[in-house]
């Protein structure tokens, strides 16, 4: 039986001597094809069983009966009142060959195989619709079989009629097939009441692969019958009855066999709560590859970034309105000599010199900044800020500029803004509105205080933690997920270093060793980044002493496009807890190795990375020829990694975005399970506080379960 892609509601019944059970339960839940009881007396509450139980009128009917005189009688009457409802649905029958009266095993053993497969089938051929099973007809092994196999396979529910006895003549005494084709008389009708007697939940030990076996219609076919079809079980093929029975034997440690291998085999913890899902939902998570129509469920999912640039994550429509606020804080002669500073470059026809951002340096870079951000429309500024370096691909080795290329999108943006009183305010809410829009609920920014207020470092991240607060965010240790608003985002900062100014490193260490302790739980890490061709790690190794006294996680852009030597000495030299980047880590397979043991995490930023570096992008068609994302060889190897964003505004990206375009440039994807694991990992490897990091955790946790169940639609079936 091949399976559908298409949600499809299938209502099946066992035929016995009375045909007259199909129709009854069809009016009942598809009263807009036959609508048999509109004359009930107590046609309401029918109404209102449907509506309790969320009774979808049946897309196809489906009826299993045996062979033999009276069935085949029975099924002549039927398909009589089938013609003459004009077909209105596609009516399969099968027939157990060899039975009549179901007095002997054999005959109940055959007739209990198809119904077994029927079941399966008609699971599989709804793909995620309702499966609708009719205890009312046929003998009473009939409805015994068909409702075991709906506790086995699940079904939405269980249906009955029932009645007086005796019934009325009219329809015990071989009804005529016209009186079912529209509404019964309201004696006759009262005389039937069909209802919902419960509902299948699926088995778990049926779910679960055991001996390279599953329970599925390519094990167990059932041809799909287009009519009435003779159904024999296959000679010398394995019975779908005994390998439910064998699974019913073992299925306690079935179970706990098939979480125990998925535990062995996941490369990270995966989400608790997800183990109590049932197995074919968990099948169905490892087994899906993500895609570009999972982006809206990856936005809604709770997740944490881990490696955000304070200066690269706004976009253009969040700098204008920060370079609105900084133009309103100005007096009207110094917004006039900005204007005027800018005017060569808002007259420009044929585009700006390359290095025009050099004409916004000193003193009044901000106002400069927001002269051209609030002056040059849209176009000129998408193409001088991004155009220009398209394709973004393989920038540092490809393009003239180098790196310089890919920061590009972020000159009116960071410390071009950030040097002005004015602009924090505004920058931090749409920060925080930015972070809130991707789903997350916590996340590192990343960034150099010192270049944005050189006098005193330390009183701008006050200033700017107080402004994360009057956002929303979360910036103090102390994080309450259990509070009765839902809180904002909890945010860390992690003060970066830069390669090419070791001079001032010494100062810079000890502004951040007292940020740390002034700003408790908002301060938590140190980084070092810029060309790391400039200083090797061991130059640092004694700067960072500070830093090591006082416990400050330590985070080092390595490995970017360098040697994987690099990142060892990173590590080693600097007690690295992450990494940024590492992407040349897979080159050595020891090293890998030793990260793993040392729980080193990689924080890789895959759009960033293929800016930068450049990778194989099946839809980038500049990216032709390069070479693999390294993300499955650091997941085989076990090594602890979590996406992140890098600069969002620069890349245009988001951190859902990063999970899409992740699967779509590494070698055979990545799964909705995978991409669950990863997104713990963020919250598993933030330097937030400990506490704080198990309260948003144990949250998230419970979120993630509601999302994975509602893109499952998961109502009990399994």
């Amino acid at each position: 039986m091949s399976r559908q892609t298409s949600r499809t509601n299938v209502l099946v019944c066992t035929l016995g001597a009375s045909w007259a059970v199909v129709p009854e339960v069809l009016g009942f839940v598809h009263p807009m094809l036959l609508p048999l009881y509109r004359d009930h007396p107590h046609a309401d509450q029918l109404a209102q069983e449907r509506h309790r139980h969320g009774l979808e009128a049946p897309d196809e009917l489906w009826v299993l009966t045996t062979g033999g005189a009276q069935a085949q009688s029975s099924l002549d009457r039927l398909m009589q009142w089938w013609a003459l409802m004009g077909q209105a649905l596609p009516l399969r029958v099968w027939v157990a060959a060899d039975t009549d009266q179901l007095a002997t095993a054999a005959e109940c053993a055959q007739l209990r195989e198809l119904t077994l497969r029927a079941v399966l089938g008609a699971r599989e051929h709804a793909a995620g619709g309702q499966l609708l099973l009719s205890l009312a007809g046929g003998r009473k092994t009939m409805s015994a079989d068909l409702q075991q196999a709906g506790a086995l396979f699940g079904a939405h529910a269980w249906l009955h009629v029932v009645g007086p006895d005796p019934l009325p003549a009219q329809l015990s005494r071989d009804p005529e097939p016209a009186l079912f084709t529209r509404p019964l008389p309201p004696d006759l009708a009262a005389a039937v009441t069909p209802l919902v007697v419960g509902r299948g939940q699926r088995d778990d030990a049926m779910q679960i692969p055991l001996d390279g076996m599953r329970v599925d219609g390519v094990h167990f076919p059932l041809p799909l019958a287009d009519g009435v079809l003779r159904w024999q079980a296959p000679a010398g093929a394995r019975l779908l009855a005994v390998e439910v029975e064998r699974r019913q034997r073992e299925g306690g440690r079935l179970l706990g066999n098939f979480l125990a291998a998925i535990a062995r085999e996941d490369a990270y913890p995966n989400w608790r709560s997800l183990f109590r899902l049932p197995p074919a939902v968990i099948e169905s998570l490892r087994t899906t590859r993500v895609t570009h129509e999972h982006a809206d469920w990856l936005r809604r999912l709770p997740k944490v970034d881990l490696h955000r640039h304070l200066g690269g994550c706004l976009d253009l429509s969040a700098q204008r309105k920060v370079a609105q606020a900084v133009w309103d804080a100005a007096d009207p002669e110094s917004r006039a000599k900005a204007l005027q500073g800018v005017a060569p470059l808002l007259r420009a026809r044929d585009g700006w010199p390359w290095e025009w951002p050099q004409a916004l340096r000193g003193p009044s870079r901000p106002l400069l900044t927001s002269a051209l951000l609030l002056h040059a429309d849209d176009d000129v500024l998408n193409r001088e800020l991004r155009n220009v370096t398209e394709p973004r691909v393989a920038l540092k080795r490809r393009h003239p500029q180098g790196f310089s290329a890919y920061e590009r999108p972020g000159e009116l943006s960071g410390s071009a803004l950030l040097a002005h009183e004015a602009a924090v305010g505004p920058y931090a809410r749409e920060v925080v509105r930015a972070a809130v829009s991707e789903g997350l609920v916590g996340f590192e920014l990343r960034g150099s205080p010192h270049k944005y207020a050189a006098r005193d470092p330390v009183d701008f991240l006050r200033r700017l933690r107080g402004a994360l607060r009057d956002a929303g965010a979360r910036v103090e240790a102390g994080y309450d997920g259990d509070g009765g608003a839902a809180p904002g985002p909890r945010v860390g900062f992690v003060w970066i270093l830069d390669r090419r100014q070791r001079e001032d490193a010494d100062a810079v260490i000890r502004a951040a060793v007292r940020a740390h302790a002034e700003l408790e739980g908002f301060v938590v890490g140190l980084d070092l980044a810029g060309d790391e061709g400039t200083s090797r790690p061991e130059e640092w190794a004694a700067l960072f002493a500070p830093a090591f006294r006082e416990c400050l996680f330590v985070t080092i852009h390595a490995g970017e496009d360098e040697p994987a030597e690099n990142i060892w000495q990173a590590a080693y030299e600097l007690h690295a807890d992450r990494i940024g980047h590492g992407l040349s880590l897979h080159e050595n397979d020891r090293l890998m190795g030793r990260f793993r043991e040392r729980g080193v995490c990689l924080e890789l930023c895959p759009t960033s990375n293929i800016e930068v570096v450049g990778f194989s992008d099946p839809v980038r068609p500049a990216t032709a020829g390069l070479s693999a994302y390294p993300l499955d060889k650091f997941m085989r190897a076990g090594l602890p990694v979590t996406l992140c964003t890098d600069n969002p505004g620069i890349s245009n990206t988001t951190l859902a975005d990063e999970y899409v375009t992740a699967s779509r440039i590494t070698p055979g994807g990545l799964t909705l399970w995978q991409a669950l694991g990863l997104i713990r990992q963020g919250f598993e490897r933030t330097f937030l506080p400990a506490a704080d990091r198990h309260a948003i955790l144990q949250a998230a946790d419970r979120e993630v379960m509601a999302l994975v169940q509602g893109l499952h639609a998961f109502d009990g079936q399994g």
